[in-house]
């Protein structure tokens, strides 16, 4: 991966280090997922157990983060972004479960751990996807959230993301695709709905916890949102051909050995960083209305970009 050529600006004095605000960030969605799973001994425990093992203790938590960072746009308050936060995740890790079954990409490892299915079952597993599913929009849902149109538009939001239109869509590209030649629009089609859905909606789901966005501020962040979403999966796309399963936590050169369309297959290796650059450039163009408030964003989109993971 090429060196950015503007690395985000250091934060403001009294403020958090990068690296330490995400540890913060993180530790408190770990928490407040924990809180929110049922206990591993409430019955039925093996679906419990289940679900809490595919939840807790992994995962960069790249969408909290968006989350929390694209909060800080509109001054919302902590609470509501631990809520948001969490049902983002759970989404996510219900996304990962079934995405590993053996009829789907039909993975062992994941975090560095034995895949749900592996560890538990199939059917087992296909249960905890539905569960943590659920549990996301009941989180949402609660009465004590917050303005109810606002509300209605988050649980809009999150669903669409989550359904045909978005990552449930992009997994069925994806699966038609093996074996196929994909061109650079179709592609970015598929990675939009499959990876790109979700983080849109992590940072927009942030961004509406709390003040009003005008319209033009709005239309900015949804071009951020969009241009991080590709720019994860290209550098994902460049870390399955570059780095170890162990670094990975999941199986290394998988999208090849399946025959899986990616940019690196498209572009060639030095081709994809070099778009992977040219996507963290627009994205940070693109928050330039927002001065000292995207800080957290242009830090996140730094390190979405120079992970190794």
């Amino acid at each position: 991966m090429s060196v950015p050529t503007a690395l985000a600006p250091a934060p403001a004095p009294g403020t958090l280090a990068f690296p330490d605000w995400m540890r913060r960030v993180q530790v408190q969605v770990e928490a407040a997922i924990a809180g929110n799973l049922p206990p591993a001994e409430a019955i039925p425990a093996r679906l419990h157990r289940a679900m809490r093992y595919a939840s807790l203790n992994g995962g960069k938590r790249i969408r909290p983060l968006l989350v929390y960072a694209a909060g800080e746009l509109t001054a919302a308050p902590a609470e509501r972004l631990q809520v948001v936060a969490s049902a983002v995740e759970l989404i996510h890790s219900y996304s990962l479960v079934h995405d590993d079954l053996p009829s789907m990409d039909n993975d062992v490892l994941r975090r560095g751990r034995p895949t749900c299915h592996v560890e538990f079952d199939e059917a087992t597993a296909l249960l905890v996807g539905d569960s943590l599913q659920a549990l996301a929009f009941e989180l949402l849902a609660r009465k004590d959230f917050g303005e109810p149109g606002r509300q209605l538009e988050m649980l809009r939001l999150l669903a669409r993301a989550s359904g045909s239109c978005g990552m449930a869509g992009g997994q069925s590209i994806d699966l038609e695709a093996v074996g196929k030649s994909l061109n650079q629009p179709e592609l970015e089609l598929m990675h939009a709905l499959k990876t790109g859905a979700l983080i849109r909606a992590a940072v927009l789901l942030g961004a509406l916890c709390g003040a009003a966005l005008s319209v033009d501020e709005s239309t900015s962040l949804d071009r951020f949102a969009k241009r991080a979403g590709l720019l994860f999966q290209v550098v994902d796309d460049i870390l399955d051909c570059t780095a170890s399963t162990a670094t990975l936590g999941k199986t290394a050169g998988k999208d090849a050995a399946a025959e899986k369309p990616t940019y690196v297959s498209l572009m060639g290796l030095e081709r994809a960083r070099e778009f992977a650059d040219d996507l963290r450039k627009q994205a940070l163009e693109a928050l330039t209305p927002f001065g000292a408030r995207r800080q957290r964003l242009l830090e996140l989109t730094d390190f979405i970009t120079q992970r190794k993971f």
